[in-house]
């Protein structure tokens, strides 16, 4: 019945199959004790990541109290298997018809479970025949459902875009509160404090309202001390303006970067730390939010490790707890427990505060040590046949043509792309061929 769900245009990627409580939890254990930590999204969009027996053990010692993984990999169930971690299963929406209009498609999605209760499986209708149970299905959309995205403020006044209003989420609603399920949200802080154009102070962004910042919302008088109790409380208001307000929400993705491109402001450890090291210890209390005191909810961090491979602007590779080799960006305790003065220093950052000199777009240095002619040609091209002239200098007898070299005249053909069309979401990538530099490309080029 939500198959139809996963074809919105909110979500194109992914469909929730299960979320929360599908298997037998018995807590996250780290140095501080035993606890419910919050969850990990453990993504594998990267090159030569830990095993999953070995990221399993990542998640336990950063005290994870669940997984949400993005298919059912059958190597990554074995290793959870057994665990007590809840899991949670992501399924591509490509095969949600089949998944709606077939069993036997829905019992073949997943491992046969181990033994009743100790893994997750596929359908409701497989689920039963296997004996699981406390399973709950529902469907991901981000704060883009929203009519006004990623900040709605103030929150009560938030509603859903009405162009999926009724068509999509009033329907979705109705199966989440007939199933006791969630309503699952992405939410991102760090997307609107860096889209605030200095409105939203960091530390409110970082769960650092003991400082005296708060925000009223004119239209219910509820103070908030943080941007994500904002966020929720949106979709909340959002979600009683269609007459499910008492769904419950639960946090499918949030985190904050710990990297990113010289355009992208506040993208480092210190700060992806802090917000992980705040959330966990703000939600291992169960506060709920102004509008929903006391309200639990399942939240599900982004991400065990930096994804290397993963398209897009910088922070897209940097929400990770973990390197790709399993080394941790920053020690977290996502129990909560841990006093925060035990932690060790991390570097002062140096991008807080939006970067104003000139940026390039070049050949990235990975790319140009071992030069893939064939890769670095299909990205020339396609950056030569966009825009405005774009590659005109690099032509023969160009201003540009010397020197004559696959390198140079990609970088050349990156950054002319790039120049043109960054206003309208043209990124520095080309399939991790590129990156940013603040070094003038045209002097370097000048001294070899």
């Amino acid at each position: 019945m939500v198959a139809p769900m996963a074809v919105s245009p909110l979500r194109p990627l992914l469909f929730l199959l299960l979320a929360a409580f599908a298997c037998h939890a018995d807590g996250s254990r780290s140095r501080y004790g035993h606890g419910h930590g919050l969850g990990v999204n453990y993504g594998r969009v990267a090159d030569d990541i830990p095993t999953p027996r070995r990221s399993v053990q990542l998640l336990r010692a950063a005290g994870a109290g669940s997984v949400k993984i993005y298919d059912a990999n059958a190597p990554v169930l074995r290793a959870l298997s057994g665990t007590g971690l809840t899991v949670s299963i992501m399924v591509p929406n490509e095969i949600i018809v089949d998944l709606a209009t077939s069993y036997a498609a829905a019992d073949n999605l997943l491992p046969t479970c181990p033994r009743p209760g100790s893994s997750t499986c596929s359908s409701a209708t497989s689920l039963r025949a296997r004996r699981v149970s406390r399973v709950k299905l529902s469907t991901t959309l981000a704060m883009d459902a929203l009519v006004t995205g990623a900040f709605p403020r103030p929150p009560s006044a938030a509603a859903f875009r009405p162009d999926i209003a009724e068509a999509v989420v009033r329907p979705l609603l109705r199966f989440i509160e007939r199933t006791n399920s969630y309503y699952f949200v992405d939410a991102y802080p760090y997307f609107a404090w860096a889209g605030s154009n200095g409105t939203v102070w960091l530390d409110y962004a970082l769960f650092g309202g003991d400082g005296g910042i708060r925000y009223v919302d004119p239209g219910t008088g509820l103070t908030y001390t943080n941007l994500l109790d904002e966020m929720l409380d949106a979709v909340g208001a959002a979600m009683s303006k269609l007459g499910h307000g008492g769904v419950r929400i639960a946090i499918a993705e949030t985190g904050w970067p710990n990297g990113g491109d010289y355009d992208q402001i506040g993208a480092n450890p210190l700060n992806a730390a802090s917000y992980n090291r705040n959330l966990a210890a703000r939600m291992a209390t169960n506060p709920g939010t102004p509008a929903r005191p006391g309200a639990r909810m399942p939240v599900f961090v982004f991400s065990l490790y930096n994804e290397d491979l993963k398209p897009g602007p910088s922070t897209e590779r940097h929400w990770g707890i973990y390197y790709p080799n399993g080394t941790a960006v920053y020690e977290v305790d996502l129990t909560g427990r841990r006093p925060v003065w035990t932690y060790p220093l991390l570097p002062v950052p140096e991008n807080d505060a939006p970067y104003k000199g000139p940026i390039w777009c070049v050949l990235a240095a990975h790319a140009a040590e071992k030069l893939n002619e064939t890769a670095v040609g299909d990205a020339l091209t396609y950056a030569c046949g966009q825009g405005n002239g774009t590659c005109d200098a690099i032509q023969p007898g160009g201003a540009c043509f010397q020197p004559n070299t696959g390198a140079a005249h990609a970088s050349y053909a990156f950054n002319s792309y790039w120049q043109q069309l960054r206003k309208t979401g043209a990124t520095c990538y080309f399939n991790n061929l590129a990156e940013q530099t603040i070094k003038d490309p045209s002097k370097l080029a000048q001294t070899q």
